[in-house]
């Protein structure tokens, strides 16, 4: 093979990239003339002129945002086919494109006509001869790589360049973001992107099979098949921390998908945000699901601090509602629903308790109706009833069990009074905000839990808008009684509002859910309200879990899924670590007790993990890690992670950002320690945790006292397991 044939063939592939960039800034241009079309319509004043230009400019910015996404590596395959079959090249890309006599210049990665760019192998060539992929920087090819699938079908000689699409993009170096694979997808992965779109589809696997990215595509596949459905119920693609969903934000918007709601699992819930991560010892507690017991307990306790007895004197009578007869309503309102849904039932509930008690002769002369209107006039009856039956939040509630005594109450026979020690330091820092300021990742499932137990406030209807004060089913609508009142009752001394997301909006039409081994019994309830008539995809490995009692939360699986098919797909390549690398971490594994899947390793670098110790004293763990680190990130072009026991990570931080060969590497390094904080995108080094590194990936991975990191949990084998399959070229322990 000659330079000169090299640089022929990326000529020629060139000058058909440059007719489809061409082909591609007309599309633009023709969405850009749509929208100003749209505009126009809307000037003509009329309710149909406007409904013409939302449709025509909603539709043009969505277009115009799947041209402007397809950019970067816009032409990337090519299929030379058997002469009779098609006697010209079919290309691939990340979007479909016509030329100007609307025939198809482009094919997209997603359409069934692709789908032998990715299926076709060498046993089952499917008439294809050659499969080609380019590679470009902007919208310049700079290499192309050849698979020749059938050489007899080569009757036109055709050349083969290059060491294979797959092992180049294998040794290509990382940086902090995840990259689509449309070029390199194999026949296993196209199979599971590919299956059935109703149901389940699992996908497992060892470490390093793909499995994330196969998912990600999956989500752009169905939005491209099913576009109506998709977009207009959504796609939720559920991670396990914000560090991970930062390095798989560009994987869909790179396929010129946006329509997609990129969640954390501290994020799963409209409006919270939580990065916090408990012990291990505190989040097998919140997680397991006899927590969903204590949230419905708190959920029906009486607010802190409400009244516990009402009187007032009505002609000739005196009622009184005390502390008995409250209860007794209490009981008779809650078990007709949750517990803000019946907010409407309280007033005439009350009302009627007081009327049985009206007994004189001039009060039963005046009437039911004189009675009501004389108690709906009182603004201590009104403040009374706002004050007894409060419309509450999820985050209020959870607040409320900071107090000893209550968690006593609604945690008896559920959690041990240890468990209640632990959790009380746990939400010392709860705030009272809106959104639960202080929540831990665990929490954000309890609070969801109570959002469910307690219900929305009902929204009001235009007839009780119009009527301030509307007796409706002998209901009367609690914020006209709260506007009566005229006063605030919530004790952060804000007035209370209805949220804007209610709990009928939290269903999504696709569930993704990555690392789902992870998620305890709790989170799996919360995500499993998301999905209740959703498609999903699921991506996990047992062997990776770090939920210590596998069997509680399958069966929250179960439950989360019931009665959907399931169509499982199992990836058994493993295209990320080195042969080395992997035989090291199985290794592990088989010494330690994990029943692990052991997938294969496609390349060798001979390059064989090294130790570095020992170290005890902590100058000396210094000095072994500094070699280590400055050692590795001297020798890989991109990312380096190094991974601490929990209790390390704020000490190893402060030491990298001290030396000074790694000043530049390491500025992102202090930032990293939290993950909530996204470092810079030039930042190569970063310190990160046993649990924070599921589903990334590194060129080279410094483990700093994997024996603690054992140690730290019940699952600490599984974690470090974990930590030693994130490598692509390098690893490095330091004990």
């Amino acid at each position: 093979m000659t330079e000169e044939l090299v640089e022929q063939e990326i000529a020629r592939e060139q000058r058909f990239v440059d007719r489809v960039h061409r082909q591609l800034e007309d599309a633009g241009r023709a969405a850009q003339q749509l929208a100003r079309e749209g505009h126009e319509r809307g000037r003509l004043g009329h309710e149909g002129g406007l409904v013409e230009r939302d449709a025509m400019v909603f539709q043009a910015a969505k277009r115009i945002a799947q041209l402007d996404a397809a950019h970067e590596g816009l032409v990337f395959g090519r299929l030379d086919l058997r002469p009779e079959r098609d006697p010209e090249p079919r290309y691939v890309g990340r979007i479909g494109l016509r030329d100007e006599n609307r025939d198809s210049l482009l094919i997209d990665w997603r359409a069934p006509a692709a789908a032998v760019f990715y299926q076709a192998t060498a046993a089952t060539p499917q008439d294809v001869v050659r499969r080609r992929v380019l590679r470009s920087a902007g919208t310049t090819v700079t290499s192309v790589e050849d698979e020749l699938l059938d050489a007899e079908g080569n009757t036109e000689d055709l050349p083969i360049l290059g060491e294979g699409a797959l092992m180049a993009q294998l040794s290509r170096a990382r940086d902090r973001t995840m990259h689509s694979i449309v070029a390199t997808i194999q026949a296993e992965q196209d199979k599971a992107i590919r299956a059935p779109s109703r149901g389940v589809t699992t996908i497992s696997g060892g470490p390093g099979v793909g499995k994330t990215v196969v998912a990600l595509h999956r989500a752009a596949y169905l939005l491209y098949t099913d576009r109506r459905r998709y977009e207009s119920g959504g796609v939720l693609v559920v991670g396990p921390s914000g560090v991970f969903m930062r390095y798989i934000e560009r994987v869909l918007p790179s396929l010129g998908e946006t329509a997609v709601a990129l969640r954390s699992l501290g994020e799963v819930v409209d409006g919270v945000r939580a990065t916090r991560h408990d012990e291990p010892a505190v989040a097998d507690i919140k997680g397991a699901v006899r927590m969903a017991e204590l949230m419905r307990r708190a959920a029906r306790q009486q607010a802190p601090g409400s009244p516990t007895s009402y009187r007032v004197f009505w002609y000739d009578t005196t009622i009184v509602l005390d502390r008995g007869l409250l209860g007794r309503l209490r009981r008779q309102i809650m078990s007709q629903g949750r517990r803000n849904r019946q907010l409407p039932r309280v007033t005439p509930t009350l009302l009627d308790a007081m009327w049985r008690q009206v007994r004189s002769e001039r009060g039963r002369d005046q009437g039911r109706e004189s009675f009501d209107d004389d108690m709906l006039g009182n603004d201590d009856f009104l403040d009374f009833v706002l004050a007894w039956w409060p419309p509450v939040t999820a985050p209020e509630v959870l607040g409320w069990l900071r107090d000893p005594d209550l968690l006593a109450r609604v945690g008896e026979g559920v959690v041990t009074p240890e468990e209640q020690r632990l959790l009380l330091k746990s939400w010392a820092g709860l705030g009272d905000a809106p959104t639960g300021g202080g929540l831990s990742v665990a929490d954000v499932a309890l609070l969801d839990e109570l959002r469910y137990a307690l219900g929305d406030v009902p929204a009001r209807t235009d007839d009780e808008r119009d009527d301030p004060i509307s007796l409706i089913e002998g209901g009367v609508d609690i914020q006209e009684l709260m506007t009566a009142s005229d006063r605030e009752y919530a004790p952060s001394g804000r007035a209370w509002s209805a949220p804007t997301h209610s709990i009928d909006d939290d269903p999504f039409a696709h569930v993704l859910i990555d690392e789902a081994q992870d998620l305890t019994p709790m989170q799996w309830r919360m995500v499993g309200r998301r999905g209740r008539t959703a498609s999903w995809t699921i991506v996990g490995d047992p062997a990776q879990s770090s939920w210590p009692v596998p069997a509680e939360s399958a069966e929250a699986r179960a439950e989360a899924l019931a009665g959907k098919e399931i169509h499982e797909f199992h990836l058994s390549t493993n295209y990320r670590n080195s042969a080395e690398i992997y035989a090291f971490a199985a290794a592990y594994a088989e010494r330690v007790g994990l029943d692990v899947d052991l997938p294969t390793a496609v390349r060798s670098t001979g390059v064989e993990p090294r130790r570095v110790g020992p170290a005890g004293s902590a100058a000396e763990l210094e000095a072994s890690v500094r070699e280590a680190v400055v050692e590795v990130a001297g020798q890989v072009g991109g990312t380096v992670g190094v991974v601490v026991p929990v209790a390390r990570r704020s000490e190893v931080n402060a030491w990298l950002a001290s030396w000074p060969e790694l000043a530049d590497d390491a500025r992102g390094a202090r930032a990293a320690v939290d993950s909530s904080v996204t470092p810079s995108g030039e930042d190569r080094v970063v310190v990160l945790t046993g649990l924070d590194t599921k589903g990334l990936e590194f060129d080279a991975i410094v483990v700093v006292r994997p024996q603690e990191i054992e140690e730290e949990s019940l699952t600490g084998r599984s974690t470090l397991y974990v930590v030693l399959t994130r490598a692509t070229q390098l690893l490095t322990t330091v004990s």
